[in-house]
């Protein structure tokens, strides 16, 4: 871990344990939930605490996810069962993207009162784009429908454009607020798929639904999928409704 995934994660964690409202802690950067008992919080918080941050050398956009539920004697729970759940984009400006169960909205710093003010509301994906994220330095290791689905994409007579920062907060935030169509799909060397469902996966399908698109795990919907561990992996694909079903129909055929 980098200085400031450590430090982003001690920001983080200190601030929930003392606010009251948090039961349990669990994040990216911790062996095993942190519980706080000092307070009788009613919530469980799950921390991407420094998304991308294999990207802080060279300055690219980063960002924290985060996923919320209500307090429960079992923190393996479907997304389906989140409260609420955002993320913090860390660019040009900083932007909170944030929903409870009624839309998305983004707020974004203003550096000059200290606070966030509400910039984008309702954020709603359209329902088609033309812009695909993905990493094809892994397409030789792609199952065959990928690799024929994105053969398609290049070839065919809606062409698409290739947008990929590497950091999943910055994809899916292009991908929700432009359209198109974001892939993590499994390979030959990651097979389970690649991202934490209860850490990045949840948090990001959630918001996607909540502003009119939609998410997949293979043919089912991650939100809802129950972990049998924390650090469960998954595939997954999300943003316009069309551009997913698109891709699904790949998988069907």
């Amino acid at each position: 871990m980098q200085k400031l995934d450590v430090f982003s994660n001690r920001l983080l964690v200190d601030i929930l344990g003392e606010g009251g409202q948090t039961y349990a802690v669990a994040s990216e950067e911790l062996d095993k939930p942190l519980e706080i008992i000092k307070h009788k919080g009613k919530y469980a918080v799950f921390l991407d605490p420094l998304d991308g941050s294999s990207n802080i050398d060279i300055n690219i956009n980063i960002g924290t996810i985060f996923s919320i539920y209500h307090k429960s004697t079992d923190l393996l729970r479907p997304g389906r069962e989140q409260v609420a759940a955002g993320y913090v984009l860390y660019g040009p400006s900083v932007m909170f993207v944030y929903s409870s169960g009624n839309g998305v909205n983004g707020f974004t710093l203003d550096p000059s009162i200290g606070s966030f003010v509400l910039s984008h509301p309702d954020i709603r994906v359209p329902k088609q784009g033309n812009i695909y994220s993905v990493n094809e330095g892994y397409y030789h290791l792609f199952d065959p429908e990928d690799k024929k689905y994105l053969a398609d994409l290049k070839e065919g007579t809606r062409p698409y454009k290739l947008r990929y920062v590497g950091s999943m907060v910055s994809d899916v935030h292009r991908t929700l607020c432009k359209g198109g169509i974001f892939l993590y799909p499994r390979d030959i060397k990651h097979p389970s798929g690649k991202l934490r469902i209860m850490y990045e996966v949840n948090a990001m399908a959630y918001l996607m639904e909540q502003a009119g698109g939609m998410a997949a795990t293979g043919n089912k919907n991650p939100l809802d999928i129950k972990p049998q561990t924390l650090t469960d992996r998954v595939p997954v694909v999300l943003g316009s409704v069309e551009e997913v079903k698109k891709y699904m129909a790949y998988h069907s055929s």
